[in-house]
């Protein structure tokens, strides 16, 4: 970074420090937990001369729970590392079959991720936004922005399934509604995904979402369509259709990059005799909310009975199960 020649390639200097500062974060975090611990023996050793101490107890019992929630929060980040795993998150939420009901699921999980996201300081913007019709979401696009928001976020790809009582059924009858859960790394121009002009589709419309005075008032929304595989995009988030643009570029690209990803997988598990679960079936994980209280997903077999807890994007225990699956996948013995 002390080299003259530094900035002359901006991208490639950004990119550098965004590693050094990652690789800094990591370090000085290592040592916070180090610091913890020392204190942590200190109030200990105290505490068993002084075992009658309640106050220095309650200290020792604090300290100890948030060095526990530090020290989970490092694990996973250790973990995580995929190629992308440092990426921004692209997630898309598509409600199944089945109405208001299934539309307000979707809205149920754009709220618990939006959560999940708030409590870990990333930025959430919401790229594109199609509303139900009595209630709910018809579709929904987010961007996380933060560092490592596609490693924590890929283990919500799949089906979620709910189970309750429906508010909108008045016999008060028990339903099952699905929502699609998709999840993509935004990324950079360094990729090479093959975009050509004569390959897509562009259409703008009217942003329909909540955004400001400008939404309705010009056609700055824009939809791409990739006509060789059908891939359909959209953006109304920005203020111009040029940045709508760039928006569903980059998103196109990114989903062009995971059906490539998507086909290697698939070749690999044929080549290996495997069986994938694609589709509306393989569903990840489960939220019952009647006649009891549990979320369980069905990869790893790590539940709860904290459903609430989950909605509100209490979501860390459930992301450590997937990476430590993952991993144990990786090197079973």
């Amino acid at each position: 970074m002390a080299d003259p020649d530094f900035w002359n390639d901006q991208l490639k200097a950004q990119k550098v420090i965004a590693a050094n500062n990652e690789l800094k974060a990591k370090f000085d975090n290592f040592n916070t937990l180090a610091e913890a611990l020392e204190e942590l023996e200190v109030l200990l050793e105290l505490l068993q001369a002084e075992p009658d101490d309640v106050e220095m107890k309650n200290e020792l019992e604090e300290k100890l729970a948030k060095t526990q929630k530090k020290l989970q929060k490092y694990q996973l980040e250790l973990l995580l590392s995929g190629k992308y795993d440092h990426s921004n998150a692209i997630i898309e939420i598509h409600p199944g079959a089945g109405g208001t009901e299934s539309q307000d699921w979707g809205a149920m999980l754009l709220r618990m991720y939006s959560r999940w996201a708030q409590q870990h300081e990333f930025e959430v913007e919401t790229v594109d936004y199609l509303a139900g019709e009595e209630a709910g979401i018809k579709s929904v696009t987010l961007l996380i922005k933060g560092n490592n928001a596609y490693g924590y976020l890929r283990s919500e790809k799949g089906v979620h399934r709910l189970v309750r009582i429906s508010p909108f059924d008045a016999a008060g009858r028990r339903h099952t509604s699905f929502a699609s859960v998709n999840i993509m790394p935004e990324l950079d121009n360094s990729v090479e995904i093959e975009l050509r002009p004569e390959d897509v589709k562009m259409e703008v419309f009217r942003s329909s979402g909540a955004g400001g005075q400008h939404i309705n008032k010009t056609s700055s929304a824009v939809r791409l369509i990739h006509i060789p595989t059908g891939i359909v995009v959209s953006s109304q988030a920005q203020r111009s259709q040029f940045q709508n643009r760039a928006t569903a570029e980059s998103m196109l690209r990114s989903k062009l990059y995971q059906l490539k990803l998507e086909e290697q997988e698939k070749k690999r598990a044929e080549i290996q005799g495997q069986q994938l679960e694609i589709g509306w079936g393989s569903q990840i994980r489960s939220y019952v909310f009647h006649p009891y209280s549990m979320v369980k997903d069905h990869r790893t077999g790590y539940e709860t009975g904290n459903a609430q807890g989950v909605m509100d994007g209490e979501l860390d225990d459930f992301i450590n199960a997937y990476l430590q699956y993952k991993l144990q996948e990786k090197n079973p013995s």
